[in-house]
């Protein structure tokens, strides 16, 4: 049995498909889980209760972890330690490998320029201090001798059907509606987006092979990194439009958090946009003879999708 805890998300799904190559034997797990392939085991379950998180993982011989818990530090102080904690607990009791779904929130500032797994560990904002503490949680179990885990860690997503994408949000969409699509603080600086379907499939050999484990892998991303203007470029290509990219200001970005509480909680991001933001996924892309989508495959994917 392998069980994704988070299934209805971003990565959840589509890592459900892409798990069908190795087993047919897949639990689904969130509040309302829906099948993705025949065999699916549907699993409903309230994560934040460690009970139940206990017996959703009972039985597994691997479980993702790939939750995305609302976007906001009040929410991730109260209820990622503890969701950890009940995973780390049960996969120890029930002898199952952890493979979780990771971000780069807790790299030191100065690795944002060229990320690989063995950037230094200096959270520079608040999140990343909360992803900080869940990923020392698992390595100190797996040291320990207790756990075997993989940590998988991606830069921002993009893919066809998601709906929590900063690129999508700001750029995408905005064109849709016939607006001019927005970017934080700098269009001209370079930075990372991981194409969802990519990220499953990787997600899913890591899974999958038994010498991944006990380390830090970096999910599969092109490494021609573009910058935000690029990007629009590609969108504006793909969608026969030609809009001009606008650079959100930080005091915007304050001003705009005023009457959108998810906007509240980007300036500490905002080290990410101010400078190149590039993601070294090379040691997976070796490992695994994997070719990351390009970005210009990937939008052209974005586009058709939202067609059919």
């Amino acid at each position: 049995m392998q069980t994704i805890l988070g299934a209805n998300g971003a990565i959840g799904s589509s890592l459900a498909k892409e798990l069908s190559a190795y087993t047919s034997n897949i639990r689904l797990v969130s509040r309302n889980p829906k099948r993705v392939n025949d065999s699916d085991e549907q699993f409903p379950a309230d994560l934040t209760d460690p009970a139940q998180v206990d017996k959703a993982v009972e039985g597994s011989e691997v479980v993702y972890l790939v939750v995305g818990f609302e976007y906001s530090i009040k929410v991730w102080h109260e209820k990622w330690p503890k969701l950890m904690r009940a995973t780390i607990d049960a996969c120890i009791r029930h002898n199952a490998k952890l493979v979780f779904f990771d971000n780069i929130y807790l790299y030191d500032i100065s690795a944002i320029g060229h990320i690989t797994e063995e950037s230094p560990i200096n959270p520079p904002g608040k999140k990343g201090q909360v992803r900080r503490e869940i990923a020392d949680m698992i390595m100190t179990e797996v040291a320990a001798g207790r756990l075997t885990a993989v940590i998988a860690r991606a830069p921002d997503f993009y893919g066809p059907g998601i709906n929590n994408s900063v690129l999508l949000e700001l750029v995408y969409k905005n064109i849709l509606k016939g607006k001019r699509p927005n970017w934080f603080i700098n269009a001209g600086k370079k930075h990372s987006f991981i194409y969802t379907p990519d990220a499953a499939k990787a997600t899913a050999m890591l899974g999958n092979t038994p010498d991944a484990y006990n380390q830090v892998w970096h999910l599969p991303t092109d490494p021609n990194t573009l910058t935000g203007t690029e990007l629009v470029a590609l969108f504006n290509k793909e969608m026969n439009t030609n809009k001009k990219v606008s650079s959100l200001p930080m005091f915007m970005l304050k001003l705009i958090g005023l009457f959108i509480p998810f906007m509240r909680e980007m300036p500490e991001m905002m080290y990410q946009y101010d400078r190149d933001y590039i993601f070294d996924s090379s040691k997976f892309s070796k490992r695994f003879n994997f070719k990351p989508t390009t970005y210009e495959q990937g939008v052209k994917q974005v586009v058709l999708a939202d067609k059919k």
